[in-house]
């Protein structure tokens, strides 16, 4: 079943099958998931949302399905989100760069379309967090485990919601950085225009001495050369 660019199914059977050892490989598989989904679409809020939402139902159908005795359905759903941050994080990541080229050729943080980029960036730990809320609700015997796992998390923050926070300084750093480059840049012209600002007057008041100095009736001398051909 493919749901949001999700094969549901391949993630169901994973999930129960898999066994206490298998961390990391739901972990990968998850995030591989997660991320090729994304990357299927416009990177957009609502996308993401729907993306989450997918893959957090199918980790949560599958775990419910495992019949291992004593396995660790926290840490299996642990895996699970962890897989998802770090696809997150990619999309992030994949946010930052783009703007930061928009930055580089001169687009202003404070530009409507700027900043609505940025605040989607800063949404997407919230984003997370609400998709897996909404996708977990009424899950039966996993949502004691959903919740213990999700409040953790939330408690303790996730790398795509640190990885906004430093994206965002960054552009900001970046942003006045060109600013100032572009102050600088106006100054270093002004200054190049006062290092010859005293000649220039110079050359301007010796213009004036002379014609203050000539009499209205005295013509102006010729040049010595052209008297000379007289």
């Amino acid at each position: 079943m493919m749901k949001s660019g999700i094969d549901q199914d391949a993630l169901i059977s994973m999930f129960a099958e898999a066994s206490a050892k298998q961390g990391e490989a739901l972990r990968r598989a998850v995030s591989e998931a997660t991320l090729k989904a994304l990357q299927g679409r416009e990177l957009t809020l609502e996308n993401i949302r729907k993306v989450v939402k997918s893959v957090t139902q199918a980790a949560s159908t599958g775990a419910a399905q495992n019949p291992a005795s004593g396995v660790d359905l926290e840490g299996m759903l642990r895996q699970a989100l962890a897989g998802i941050d770090a696809a997150l994080l990619q999309a992030v990541e994949a946010n930052r760069k783009a703007l930061a080229q928009l930055v580089d050729q001169g687009a202003g943080l404070q530009e409507k379309q700027m900043k609505d980029a940025i605040a989607n960036v800063e949404k997407m730990e919230d984003v997370f967090f609400a998709a897996v809320s909404k996708a977990t609700q009424a899950s039966g015997p996993l949502q004691g485990p959903w919740e213990s796992v999700l409040g953790a998390m939330k408690m303790n923050g996730t790398d795509t919601g640190a990885q906004a926070r430093s994206a965002v300084e960054q552009l900001m750093t970046q942003a006045q950085t060109a600013m100032r480059a572009g102050r600088a840049s106006g100054m270093r012209a002004a200054q190049a225009m006062m290092d010859s600002y005293a000649a220039l007057v110079s050359g301007v008041l010796i213009g004036m001495s002379e014609g203050l100095q000539r009499r209205p009736e005295e013509p102006a001398p010729e040049p010595a050369a052209k008297a000379r051909r007289r």
